[in-house]
């Protein structure tokens, strides 16, 4: 059900609101692009600066703008165990198929911490439930036996994100999960290599402005054309590289604004993109043949 090109959603904004005119009309790109599941509220949707009724009317909205034609994963993690429940019981009732929970952070639990966190969550509320992997943002990596134990032990634990940036982390997750848990890229540039060693999609930055080829990628991989599938994984590995060289999601909201997609508006602590780099972003969109 969670597999191919799924879209970290970014929020549109306009004049500090949430831009729901324009998040209809993403999500109708993304339906008409062929992506396999959106994923809103994530990093990439700025849930952090989210007030909790901006998160929820976020979800609710794009659960009925999707209209059940492809999956809605929405984010409801947190550092704390109580707040994760609550927005993950949220999600539920306003009608999301899965949950996406980032591993707590800046409080830094030890593995056993990480455990019984997602353990009682899944306890707590009953829908799937992917993990969240990204030490880099939270601080703490979640290490595969600590994953594996949590889907031996969980049933509605029934894959994770993983965006450690390590293929050997991936293949020890495949190796020590469930035959049936499912490894989502959570790395644009990675994800072909994690397909090869068994992932079953990404949730993607890129696909925000070229779904059409990341979802082409990943099936092209599952019909057994890797030819093509090296090709795109080739033709976006400049922009994806240009995408994150600041903090995301503040080179892909610019480049969509670029785009005509949405406005390029963040919400502080994120800045507009120092000039240089502005550039560099611009070029790397008009190489890949994208009109800036």
């Amino acid at each position: 059900m969670f597999t191919g090109s799924c879209v970290a959603l970014v929020t549109p904004f306009k004049n500090g609101k949430v831009d729901y005119e324009t998040l209809k009309k993403l999500v109708e790109f993304h339906l008409k692009n062929g992506t396999s599941a959106l994923v809103p509220c994530g990093t990439t949707g700025e849930s952090a600066t989210l007030s909790y009724e901006e998160h929820e009317e976020v979800i609710r909205f794009v659960v009925q703008a999707v209209r059940k034609k492809i999956p809605v994963i929405a984010g409801a993690g947190s550092n704390s165990t109580q707040e994760t429940i609550d927005l993950s019981l949220a999600a539920k009732k306003d009608g999301a198929d899965a949950v996406l929970l980032v591993v707590p952070y800046y409080n830094k639990p030890t593995q056993k911490g990480l455990y019984e966190h997602f353990h009682k969550v899944a306890e707590m509320v009953d829908i799937p439930i992917i993990l969240y992997n990204i030490p880099g943002r939270t601080g703490v990596n979640m290490l595969p036996e600590t994953v594996a134990k949590l889907a031996r032990d969980c049933k509605n634990i029934i894959g994770i994100k993983e965006a450690a940036g390590s293929l050997d982390q991936v293949s020890e997750l495949i190796e020590v999960c469930p035959k049936d848990f499912t490894l989502l890229s959570g790395d644009d540039s990675l994800t072909l290599p994690k397909l090869s060693v068994g992932g079953k999609g990404v949730i993607s930055v890129i696909a925000n402005i070229v779904p059409q080829d990341m979802a082409e990628m990943c099936n092209a991989w599952f019909k057994g054309d890797i030819k093509r599938a090296r090709e795109l994984h080739h033709k976006m590995f400049p922009l994806v590289k240009a995408l994150f060289i600041e903090t995301n999601p503040i080179p892909i909201k610019t480049a969509m604004g670029l785009l005509g997609l949405c406005s390029s508006e963040l919400r502080l602590p994120l800045v507009p993109m120092e000039e240089k780099n502005f550039e560099k972003l611009k070029k790397a969109m008009r190489d890949y043949g994208l009109s800036v």
